[in-house]
């Protein structure tokens, strides 16, 4: 098993009915709080932390000029269609 390099702590404050939760499920499956926390943190990120970071990288690619034209864009679907309906 590889060791994952770990950050610094850091000091979490939670609604108490999520730390209830977070408590219960790390009892239940017999793990660590903080491997329940990060669990969760990891499918967060992997979900609409991922879908946020798209919109980032979106953004700074418009910023950077590296956009396409929607009637090209368009004329390009028209001829994958077309060349499908062959």
């Amino acid at each position: 098993m590889s060791k994952r390099e770990l950050s610094d702590p850091i000091t979490l404050r939670i609604p108490l009915d999520v730390l209830e939760a977070v408590e219960t499920i790390a009892e239940t499956s017999e793990r660590s709080r903080s491997w329940v926390i990060v669990r969760a943190l990891r499918l967060y990120l992997a979900g609409e932390g991922e879908e946020i970071l798209a919109v980032r990288r979106g953004r700074e690619q418009i910023a950077a000029g590296e956009v396409h034209e929607m009637d090209d864009v368009l004329r390009e679907l028209e001829v994958i269609v077309a060349g499908k309906a062959a």
